[in-house]
């Protein structure tokens, strides 16, 4: 659904064999991914929107459409039928792995040590496990351990 729209709607991609060239071309700024993250946690509407993150009125509304326009959340009416929402489909569901690898990498490097920070925390309240790429047999990966191969 999204490759055949996200290929048709930007043709000039930054690197298009690079599928990490082409997210970011789609997510890579701070405020796209924000709204992301937000929208996982349950905001909706412009307004909450707006009140998490700070962000200015023209820089979000061009960012909702944006990602309406790609396909990671789309618009409909709120259940109290007077305004419209944000609701991620299941292509901005899929970022989910990418937000907490940001969340987690950023909760070990990003404060200083002792520093006060949010930890996501699972239904029991217990802190989600860190994610770790491991192959087919469960040997965890790193950039030393695997290579890029071109699919064509």
């Amino acid at each position: 659904m999204a490759n055949d729209t996200t290929r048709a709607a930007n043709p000039g991609w930054t690197d298009p064999e690079c599928p990490v060239a082409r997210t970011l071309d789609l997510v890579g700024d701070r405020w796209s991914l924000l709204v992301i993250r937000d929208a996982m946690d349950g905001a909706r509407s412009f307004t909450e929107f707006q009140r998490r993150t700070g962000i200015a009125r023209n820089i979000l509304t061009d960012r909702l459409r944006k990602l309406t326009a790609h396909g990671l959340l789309v618009q409909r009416t709120a259940p109290s039928g007077r305004r419209q929402e944000y609701v991620l489909t299941d292509t901005g569901r899929d970022l989910f792995p990418v937000i907490l690898t940001l969340r987690q990498w950023g909760e070990r490097h990003a404060f200083a040590p002792g520093e006060s920070h949010s930890v996501l925390v699972d239904q029991h309240g217990t802190p989600v496990p860190r994610l770790a790429p491991a192959d087919a047999a469960g040997t965890p990966l790193d950039s030393a351990s695997t290579h890029v191969r071109k699919t064509r």
